[in-house]
């Protein structure tokens, strides 16, 4: 038996949150809200998410020593994730600044701190966490050595998810293992660069991404759902209507979904279903691990 449904392996930073009436263009100034300060970071997102739904949850992550890292520390705790991965100290805890617009839509730019300092070395010396885990997830917010030492560390029988988020050309090494790769319309063209000409359709550009080597490819669609390709064929999957308040963080709840579920036995469409639901829930609140809800809040929706 797995001590752990999900392995979340990624960065964790704190969110510096402000709302402005529009995002600002080059050389421009604009006035925004008070400054909010919450615990986030993808790696950090998914951990929370996925334990908040009920998922035996551990992540492997570095933060600093210092008040940044000490909230993300107890927003882990708090939610019921494992914390025994993250290591503290190095350089210190990953920023990201966000400005949120009225319509929910969001713009972020990360400073990595600790995540930076995440090493191939420090996956190794993490062994038991991964082969204790029935699925692994992570993404780019880490060093892309790390990510790709977590592909040669997994257990012989565990699932690896990725989101490569922030977008970048992969190793053939990694995407192979991806079971899903999971993309948004964005990732999913800088993966494909000029191949994501061929056509504007999302089942076109998943076709492409199972070209290139993983088992199998999600593109989520925002408020339309999502879709998976794998050899089986491509599916869409609905989501559930809901008015957006802050998107930030759904994608990250909508990945610690769908890699539990993958875990407890569903198909890749059902897992996707449900991510769906989760990601739904998720837009409805202000901030990223603030919002990730329940499986009884997902229940209702």
């Amino acid at each position: 038996m797995n001590d752990y449904d999900l392995l979340v392996v990624g960065s964790a930073n704190a969110d510096l949150v402000i709302g402005v009436e529009r995002r600002p263009g080059a050389g421009e100034t604009v006035l925004g809200s008070d400054l909010a300060v919450h615990p986030g970071g993808k790696g950090a997102n998914q951990a929370v998410a996925a334990a908040r739904l009920g998922a035996r949850t551990a992540l492997l992550a570095r933060v600093g020593d210092d008040e940044h890292g000490r909230l993300l520390l107890h927003s882990l705790r708090e939610a019921g994730a494992d914390t025994v991965g993250v290591l503290v100290g190095g350089a210190p805890t990953g920023v990201a600044l966000i400005t949120v617009d009225p319509s929910g839509d969001n713009s972020i730019v990360v400073s990595p701190g600790a995540n930076g300092r995440l090493t191939p070395s420090d996956v190794r010396a993490a062994a038991s966490l991964f082969h204790a885990s029935r699925v692994v997830s992570t993404q780019l917010e880490i060093p892309l050595e790390t990510v790709q030492e977590v592909v040669r560390s997994l257990a012989p029988d565990s699932r690896f998810v990725l989101n490569p988020s922030p977008p970048r050309p992969l190793p053939s090494e990694v995407l192979a293992a991806c079971d899903p790769l999971i993309v948004n319309e964005h990732e999913a063209k800088v993966i494909l660069g000029d191949s994501a000409a061929v056509s504007d359709e999302p089942e076109d550009w998943a076709r492409l991404l199972l070209a290139k080597g993983p088992r199998s490819v999600v593109v989520t669609l925002g408020g339309e759902g999502a879709l998976v390709a794998s050899s089986a064929g491509v599916v869409r999957v609905a989501s559930v209507k809901v008015e957006a308040v802050d998107t930030t963080g759904a994608g990250d709840g909508f990945t610690a979904a769908l890699a539990w579920r993958l875990g407890t036995g569903e198909s890749l469409a059902e897992a996707a279903a449900y991510a769906a639901r989760v990601g739904a829930a998720t837009v409805t609140k202000r901030g990223a691990q603030v919002s990730f809800p329940t499986a009884a809040e997902v229940a209702e929706l």
